[in-house]
């Protein structure tokens, strides 16, 4: 049994239903390597689910007026998030009792003080490169932390900076993501904002008569009021943000899920867990989404080509649901990517 603490993000809580992909990741994670039987140690956002036993990073206090006056001072969210991971690598750089940390946050202080810690750290580098994360890199060497990428093409991103990288799809859970009967509308899941993509999504599936069923958070309230809401009406319907059950259903249910994004998307956890349910992906071939999809699964269109998604959509449905089921089984399992987290905690232990 290993003892590991996983460093999550400190602006958002973990707790369904998540704010994104990082947040789920975690708790999959997390929940995996327990019943794995290690013992986990989770550091991450205040107001995270209570039966996850969150450790919440320190919360800036309220800072003087004399700080407040400097007009260089950062924006808030800035702050506060240099504080929690300040405080908890100090913290741990003083008392880390676990055999591993393995790092999730996006943030450049736990690569930048991973020197400090008496115990081996394991990054996983969610993003593409990043010039705060490159920064952190370039000044202390990959040497004082070990890299994962959640995917053969983000690891690609970053080879020229770290060139020895190890890839660790990640997983959903399967007995959570199960197999839906389809036949219903398209549908779209995912965080409201301009990189996702949605507003293309909603034009394609127009284009394609098909209808289309939208859920997710609006983290981006002004984005979803100009570009989002004047799309609304008739056969295109945002359902608002759901529970984990009930998007499972909704996404069970979809004869196809739409996946759109405008940047290379590092992974894209909205296609495994469309898979895990049966349900076939149209979307943009960008970022690891040609990775994840083969030609049984999904088809794919040029980035931001509405025309080509629309045709996408209507050849998908085609697409048989039991070969999505495989693939998810088959590539993208929480079982998977405990395997591959596990392993790589006992080679930083060896």
């Amino acid at each position: 049994m290993l003892s590991i603490g996983l460093v999550a993000s400190a602006r958002y809580p973990i707790r369904e239903p998540f704010a994104g992909g990082l947040e789920a990741h975690t708790w999959q994670l997390a929940t995996g390597l327990r019943k794995r039987g290690h013992e986990v140690t989770i550091f991450g956002g205040t107001g995270s689910d209570p039966a996850l036993g969150v450790k919440a990073m320190p919360v800036l206090p309220g800072l003087s007026a004399q700080a407040r006056l400097d007009v260089s001072m950062p924006a808030d969210y800035f702050m506060a998030e240099h504080h929690a991971y300040l405080g908890l690598m100090l913290d741990l750089a003083a008392a880390a009792d676990c055999d591993v940390v393995h790092n999730n946050s996006l943030h450049y202080l736990p690569i930048a003080m991973a020197p400090t810690l008496g115990t081996p750290m394991l990054t996983t580098l969610h993003t593409p490169p990043t010039p705060w994360l490159e920064s952190a890199i370039r000044l202390r060497s990959p040497g004082h932390t070990r890299f994962a990428a959640v995917s053969a093409h983000t690891a690609r991103q970053w080879s020229s900076l770290v060139p020895a990288v190890s890839v660790v799809h990640n997983g959903v859970d399967l007995d959570r993501w199960v197999p839906g009967p389809g036949g219903e509308p398209p549908v779209w899941f995912g965080r409201m904002v301009p990189e996702k993509g949605p507003e293309l999504a909603i034009e394609a599936a127009l284009a394609a008569g098909t209808g289309l069923r939208l859920a997710g958070p609006r983290p981006d309230a002004e984005y979803f009021r100009h570009r989002i809401e004047p799309l609304l009406g008739g056969e295109i319907e945002y359902l608002g943000h759901l529970t984990h059950l009930d998007l499972v259903r909704l996404v069970g249910s979809a004869s196809v899920a739409v996946v759109s994004p405008r940047w290379e998307e590092p992974y894209g956890l909205v296609v495994a867990e469309a898979l895990a349910c049966g349900t076939p992906v149209a979307g943009f071939a960008r970022g690891a989404l040609p990775e994840i999809l083969d030609e049984h699964t999904g088809v794919l269109a040029a980035p931001d080509d509405v025309t080509g998604l629309a045709t996408a959509l209507t050849r998908a449905v085609t697409l048989d649901r039991a070969a999505a089921r495989r693939r998810a089984e088959a590539t993208c399992s929480v079982d998977r990517m405990v395997d591959g987290y596990v392993r790589i905690y006992r080679e930083l232990r060896s």
